[in-house]
Formats: C-alpha cells, structure tokens, sequence
C-alpha cells in the first residue's frame, strides 16, 4: 500500500530526506516524480548529504551533467534524464553498474520509459498550499523499510527530538541497526530493533533464535542492561523506549574501541576488559530480572540444545561450502555424540552471566572514567547462565581482530589472577572450560561466516575464517578435546584452514 507523506516546508522535506537515508539499500532505484520546483532536488540533496554524513556536501545538479556519483558508504549516483533524446543512453550513463554498487536517484524517470526497472520505488512530489505532499510506491518489502524509518522519526517526534539529525552509525550481524541522533549540542544512540520474524522449525516445534536463545526483542536488553550497571558495570542508561516497537534512544558511551587507529588491539584496554570480566564473575547472577512494570525477563540457560545448534553451524553450512557436499550422517553422528560428552563435561563449570559477544566490535574504551566505568558495554541482549569461561574465551580470542599470542596470553593472565585474589577459584578447571568454550564458539563462527555470505549477502564477515581456524586449532589443543580434533582432521577443515 502507497505511502502519504506531507511536509509542510522546507525543513520536513529536508528531514524526509534523512529519514529515506536510512531505508534505502544497495540495489534500490528510487524514481523522483514531480513538476519543476517540486523538491525533488532538495529531497535529493538531504538524502545525499545523510548518507555522506556532511551537512555542507556540494551536491550539485545533474541537469547539464545527466549524472552526479557520490563515492559513499552507500555508493549514490543521481541522475537527470530531461536532455537526454533516447532511453537507450541510459545504459551508456552506467545505470546498471551504479545500482549494482549502490542506489540510483532519477529525475524525470518517464524520460527512460522502458529501459528502467519496473519494480523501483517511485516518489511523486506534488505542491500543497506552502509544503507539499509526497506519494510513496514501490514493492512492499521496501516499503516496509520506509515505514519503519518513519516510525523511527514518529518516536523522536514523541520523546520531543522530532528535528534532530538522524546519521548511521552501524548495522550488524543481526536484524538490529544503530543511528546517531544529534539533537541540539547532544548526541544519542538510537537502537533500532524490529521483532524477529520465525525462521523455519529446526528441532523441538521451535526455530533457531529460540533454540539459541536469541533475543526476539528488546526487553532483555533493557533488563540485562539495568543488571550489569547494578553490578558496578557501564552500560548505556535508556532515556526513552518503545519495547512493542522495539526503538530505544540510549546514551552514547562514545567512539574510541580497544583497538588502536590502525586496527590493532590496546593492550591495556584489553586487561581493563578482562578485569570487568573477573569483576562480574566474582558475584552472584540473577536469573529474573525486571524490565518494566510487569514485565520480567528470564536469562535462560546456555543448555545443551543452545550449545547443539550453535556447533552445527559448522556442519551445516561451513562443510557443504568447503567440501561441496553436505556433511555425512556419520560424521554428524559423530560429531554431536563429541559435543553431547564435552556439554555434560560442563556440568561442574563455573556459572555466571555470560554476555555471549564481549570483544572489540561491542566494547567502548572511554579514557576519562575511573575502574570498571573505563569500559562501556554495548551488546549484551543475548546473555545467558553458562560457563563463565565463554567471554573470557570470546575477549582473548577476539574474533574481528588478530590477537599477537603475547597479548591474548597476558590478558588471560591477568583475568585468572584477579579470580584467584577473590578466592575459591580453580585456576586448571576454569582454564579446562576455556578451551572447551572458545572451541564451541569458533565451531559457531565459521558456520556463521558462510550463513551471513550465502543466505544474508553480506561476503564482508568472510575475511575473518582464516583467523576463526587459528583460534579452534588452539583451543582443540587441549587433551579433553582430543576427540574434536581427530574429527576435524578427518573431515579435512584444520589441515588446509590452520
């Protein structure tokens, strides 16, 4: 169904622009319908600048040029087609290739009748009275991404920000993304994190974010959050929510990381994170823990079934991608029997909150703080109980960055020695369920890295396998994990990935 916008002057025009800068995707052709003085230009300008994040970017117009290409984040290239004679130029312009890079945005589109995409989202730009209304069409998954922005600046509106800027500022692996809202001399994060849509029924009439337990929502965020800051920990405070619509505006902890402006991992940055870890550890876990009136949310367990379809990522997706074949029934049998027997081994493992993501990616560094205030926490919406040795094994093999032996060894040192000062800690059992977690995670991620390639389109995420190898190879070289790595060598992935 169509969308009715109206802006009522040159400003809303100006902010409509910002808020289908954050809808549109690679691939979209946006049509720009109107009469000369329409503001289809003016909406394309703001839409241009969002996306390059410069409020004074020269985006001039393309009338004489017939076409404009901006080299952004998201790759735009802005066409006018009124001079041109003939829709056949249109493919000497490059339109293909620009939208196979990024978006097009085309004046005139009835110029190029024919030699366009039919399934585009048009916008029709009419005066009305001193603003003017826009006609929004287009297929409908688009469609629905425009609304949710709109939604998005229905909620600013609400929590009294209704002109602030809105910039991007990261998406990740999942269906959650992250702006930046600017609002007078202020600066906030706003989560944007729809609903999951049920995947298909894997196992126990459930599908995979259930049997994982991935949060649905943004109740546990809100929870865990409130939990770990009652803890002594940092984590962003909420300023305004819409838990059904799943929109928060949050505080900005900042944009330094643990790395180091060419990529390379702080060393004291890294200790300081272990040491919130040892913090954490050393106290006592809550299972339920409120979120808003009548609302509580239940931290699951890290149980078997969780553990289960995590690894079989590995047999999954990453066998079929690297063999061509599907994993054998007997090599499945054998290895869930592996992981059935190295899960019950857990039973007697040190249990905490674990934050299931705790490395560079999801770690603020912010220098003018004291102690544990020093590291901001950011992504924790999936927490669960289990083995506390799970995000020491995720912060010291760091999955997005390589971690020199030397430093991965010392910040471990120096999470073990801060647990053994608290007392009652034992140091070879902890290290035991190290490397049993830190094999469990990588056998997830190198499954991960193929399902975000082949089913997400996102290749990107590729470039850190060699590294995920390295890391199982070390955590497969514990003599409890003997049985794992005998099979991983028999299915032919360490030999040729180590």
């Amino acid at each position: 169904m169509a969308l009715d916008v109206f802006l009522a002057d040159e400003a809303a025009t100006l902010r409509f622009g910002e808020d289908m800068a954050l809808a549109v995707r690679r691939g979209d052709y946006l049509a720009l319908n109107g009469d000369l003085g329409a503001g289809k230009s003016t909406f394309a300008r703001a839409l241009i600048r969002a996306i390059a994040d410069d409020a004074f970017l020269e985006v001039p117009s393309p009338t004489f040029t017939l076409v404009q290409s901006y080299d952004l984040r998201l790759p735009v290239a802005h066409f006018d087609l009124y001079r041109i004679a003939d829709a056949a130029e249109i493919d000497e312009l490059g339109f293909d290739e620009a939208l196979s890079d990024g978006i097009c945005l085309v004046e005139w589109p009835e110029k190029g009748s024919g030699a366009l995409p039919a399934d585009g989202i048009a916008l029709t730009f009419t005066h009305e009275g001193e603003g003017r209304r826009v006609t929004v069409d287009g297929p409908e998954p688009a469609l629905a991404r425009i609304r949710r922005s709109l939604s998005i600046r229905a909620f600013l509106e609400k929590a009294g920000y209704g002109n602030a800027a809105r910039r991007h500022l990261t998406g990740d692996a999942s269906v959650r993304a992250y702006e930046h809202i600017h609002a007078g001399g202020d600066r906030f994060v706003l989560m944007d994190a729809p609903r999951h849509a049920p995947g298909p029924i894997l196992a126990y009439g459930k599908y995979y974010q259930q049997i994982a337990h991935i949060a649905e929502d943004v109740k546990p965020f809100i929870a865990v959050g409130r939990h770990l800051v009652s803890r002594g920990l940092r984590a962003p405070a909420i300023y305004k929510a819409d838990i059904d619509a799943g929109i928060l505006l949050i505080e900005d902890l900042g944009s330094d990381g643990v790395l180091d402006a060419n990529g390379a991992p702080v060393a004291k940055r890294y200790r300081e994170s272990a040491a919130c870890l040892a913090h954490l550890h050393g106290q006592a876990f809550e299972r339920d823990l409120p979120v808003a009136d009548g609302i509580v949310h239940h931290v699951p367990d890290f149980d078997r079934d969780a553990m289960q379809i995590e690894v079989s990522l590995l047999t999954d997706w990453y066998l079929p991608f690297k063999r061509g074949t599907p994993a054998s029934e007997e090599e499945r049998r054998a290895y869930i029997a592996i992981w059935d027997g190295l899960i019950e081994s857990l039973g007697g493992a040190e249990h905490n909150l674990l934050l299931r993501d705790f490395h560079s990616p999801n770690i603020i560094w912010r220098p003018e703080a004291t102690g544990t205030d020093r590291v901001g926490i950011i992504d924790f919406q999936d927490a669960m109980i289990g083995p506390s040795a799970y995000d020491v094994a995720s912060l010291v093999q760091d999955a997005r960055v390589d971690m020199p032996d030397g430093l991965a060894a010392g910040v471990l040192a120096h999470y073990l020695a801060l647990r053994e000062k608290q007392g009652g800690f034992d140091r070879e059992r902890f290290l035991r369920d190290w490397h049993v977690m830190a094999a469990q995670r990588n056998c997830k991620l190198v499954g991960i890295w193929v399902r975000l390639m082949q089913r997400d389109g996102k290749p990107g995420y590729m470039r850190h396998m060699p590294r995920t190898f390295r890391n199982l190879t070390r955590a497969l070289s514990h003599p409890d994990l003997a049985p794992l790595r005998a099979w991983c060598e028999k299915a032919g992935i360490l030999a040729t990935e180590s």
